[in-house]
């Protein structure tokens, strides 16, 4: 079966997507959460997992962020709340993490997410062998390799379908430093916009903000692979992942109920060349006109990838 997570923004985001076709609500805090749409506190966590439950759908807990000495103290005490809430998945990264899971034992199934570095059905099959349910493949692996890490998967690898690509992170708060030494007051979360681009490859634009886990950046073009989703469906990758980190409001939900219809479609062998170029067409009608869109890695040579 095909399950599809997507992110969230606000909790009426949430009750329109819980009508749609998805699986899994995907957010988190700002604490222990990676690169989301915006944070939830406590109290807004409970209502959105209560929200998902009611309506037959599950939700994911983005717990994926490089926990430094400080964030690990903070830890045991954020699990026992997630497991108390009775949240269906995890999402981890951090080994310190894992351990502390299996040591205290919650019961909290996990999704392995350590981001570029989950590249090798081995390493997978390491974390599944740990108790991992599954995990987020790497961005970066092209459709080559993707063939042949399926088929020696113990695991579910989850796909990101559609959505922005982090290509850095840095627990140092470099733009802001830069600003610091250009003797410049400026704003450097989300909010703000702000991109770089090499100096020889001026059309490259990458996105780049700052929060307390450190400097992200983004990749300049978004993802989307809507017309590769037959192919991901044949080889077994059936867990897809919509990030709206970088797409938002209306349209986010607009491009959510593509790729539901796609789904739909697929799942009904009524999927065709037609079908996948015509909702390709909608999701890129929908996109932000300010940011960019292809296939990501997908058709790289994977000799080609350094």
């Amino acid at each position: 079966m095909i399950e599809i997570t997507a992110t969230v923004e606000s909790f009426q985001q949430a009750e329109k997507l819980v009508d749609l076709n998805i699986d899994y609500l995907y957010f988190g805090d700002a604490t222990f959460g990676l690169r989301l749409p915006t944070h939830f506190n406590i109290e807004e966590m409970k209502q959105l997992v209560n929200l998902a439950h009611s309506k037959g759908k599950k939700v994911r807990i983005a717990v994926n962020a490089i926990m430094h000495p400080d964030k690990m103290l903070l830890i045991p005490d954020y699990l026992g709340f997630l497991e108390n809430l009775s949240v269906d998945e995890i999402v981890v990264g951090d080994p310190g993490v894992i351990h502390v899971i299996r040591r205290d034992g919650y019961n909290l199934p996990y999704v392995y997410d350590a981001a570029t570095m989950v590249t090798s059905s081995r390493q997978i099959n390491f974390w599944g062998n740990r108790g991992a349910i599954g995990a987020v493949l790497s961005r970066e692996i092209p459709y080559l390799e993707l063939v042949d890490l399926s088929g020696n998967l113990d695991i579910f690898g989850e796909m990101l379908v559609y959505g922005a690509t982090c290509i850095h992170q840095s627990k140092r708060p470099l733009v802001q430093n830069y600003f610091n030494f250009t003797k410049q007051e400026k704003n450097t979360d989300k909010t703000s916009q702000l991109f770089i681009s090499e100096p020889k490859a001026e059309e490259t634009h990458y996105s780049i903000y700052e929060d307390e886990h450190g400097t992200h950046i983004f990749a300049t073009n978004d993802v989307n692979l809507m017309t590769e989703l037959g192919e991901l469906e044949k080889i077994g990758l059936t867990h897809w992942k919509l990030d709206g980190i970088y797409t938002q409001g209306e349209a986010y939900l607009q491009i959510v109920s593509y790729f539901v219809e796609a789904k739909e479609l697929i799942q009904a062998g009524k999927w065709n060349e037609t079908e996948a170029k015509r909702l390709t067409e909608l999701v890129m009608a929908a996109h932000p006109k300010e940011r960019t869109l292809d296939a990501g890695f997908y058709y790289f040579d994977p000799d080609d990838i350094k």
